[in-house]
């Protein structure tokens, strides 16, 4: 895969080339220029490259996936767009147009069209979509100070994709914001999470944990960071004997009696088992001192998924909140779970095991527009 990526990458630098050698550049500038270049590569090397997808051949463009091509249309509407960083995000435990709830939604979107940006550029190689990528990317890692709320700041994993996506590519001034960035929000989580007493209880233990795990994953193994990367799997594999029963139940399940929570839980746990594949490491199997696995917590809820089981959301919570979002009307928090609400989560967890690609094509034949050029292929 490493090889892919510098394959494209060099194939990008060469169309470069010509400009230098036009200009009469003297060979020795030329090494030196060439030297520098190299730097950001050697960088990129170590980055996590989550998404596997190379450069599109231009006869391929033109065939493309409709999910693809329906991608870069949205991002190109979007390529004019003034950033919409902001220094604190929150939605967690409110209610639209409750504080800066809408305003953070709002935001939130540069956050997953950060994501697919990059991922257009990955496609296509139109540097307009790269420049749209150092422009929102810059204004977010310089606004945004962490709060350190996993609820509020989880869709950051639309910026960190972005930056492992482009960080070879990225002006020298991009880069380093964004890697002291991820590195305080990294490091910020694992002293928030290393401070509990031990055994973890709470949001230490529940669906938050999970979104931490996820932040902390992604952080570490886009930044190859050695300590940072055993502290996330360190606390990957604590928070699935916290989280998990041996027999693939949640704790979120019988707090919340919602498989909406099991679904909310287990997503971001996958997406850091995805993240840390990328780097060899292979998490699904990991057992957990109770001798649970994600993979046990994934096939639990595999029946209620393919529809053999169903049950009615959130009858038994004794979470205030969840009766004031039933209340208010909103969608899934009352009557029988909607199993296409895991859609997204089985067509992540086949990227890491084939045996769940059935199951993700049966909720949806096609993938997440994002996911399907990200990750083209299921796991075999």
């Amino acid at each position: 895969m490493v090889r892919k990526v510098l394959m494209m990458e060099s194939r990008s630098y060469s169309r470069r080339m010509p400009t230098w050698q036009a200009a009469g550049t003297p060979l020795a500038t030329l090494l030196l220029v060439c030297s520098a270049v190299m730097l950001p590569v050697r960088h990129a090397r170590a980055a996590m490259n989550f998404c596997a997808a190379p450069a599109l051949q231009t006869s391929e463009r033109t065939n493309a996936d409709p999910g693809v091509k329906a991608l870069v249309a949205n991002v190109e509407a979007h390529l004019n767009d003034p950033a919409h960083a902001v220094a604190k995000l929150h939605t967690e435990g409110t209610l639209p147009h409750e504080g800066i709830y809408d305003q953070s939604v709002e935001a939130e979107k540069d956050l997953d069209l950060l994501r697919d940006a990059a991922l257009a550029w990955r496609a296509t190689s139109d540097d307009r979509y790269l420049k749209l990528v150092d422009r929102l990317l810059y204004a977010w890692v310089t606004t945004y100070e962490p709060s350190f709320n996993p609820i509020d700041e989880t869709r950051f994993e639309g910026l960190i994709l972005a930056y492992d996506m482009t960080a070879s590519a990225l002006p020298v001034k991009t880069r380093n914001a964004s890697m002291a960035f991820l590195t305080k929000l990294g490091n910020g989580y694992i002293a928030q999470i290393d401070a509990q007493p031990r055994p973890l209880t709470g949001t230490f233990r529940n669906n938050w944990q999970s979104h931490r795990v996820k932040l902390i994953a992604m952080a570490a193994f886009t930044l190859d960071n050695r300590k940072m990367i055993n502290a996330a799997q360190r606390l990957f594999v604590e928070h699935i004997g916290d989280n998990i029963e041996p027999d693939g139940s949640t704790i979120d399940f019988k707090e919340r009696d919602a498989l909406h929570y099991v679904t909310y839980d287990l997503q971001p746990l996958v997406t850091a088992a995805l993240a840390a594949r990328r780097h060899n490491r292979n998490w699904m199997p990991e057992k957990a001192t109770n001798g649970a696995t994600l993979a046990a917590a994934l096939d639990w809820l595999t029946p209620y998924a393919l529809g053999t089981k169903t049950h009615e959301e959130f009858v038994h919570s004794d979470v205030p909140f969840d009766a004031k979002r039933r209340e208010a009307g909103l969608p899934g928090y009352s009557g029988e779970w909607d199993p296409k609400n895991a859609t997204e989560l089985f067509h992540l967890a086949a990227r890491l095991d084939g045996r769940y690609a059935p199951i993700a094509l049966r909720l949806a034949p096609t993938p997440p527009a994002w996911l399907a050029v990200c990750l083209p292929l299921p796991a075999r």
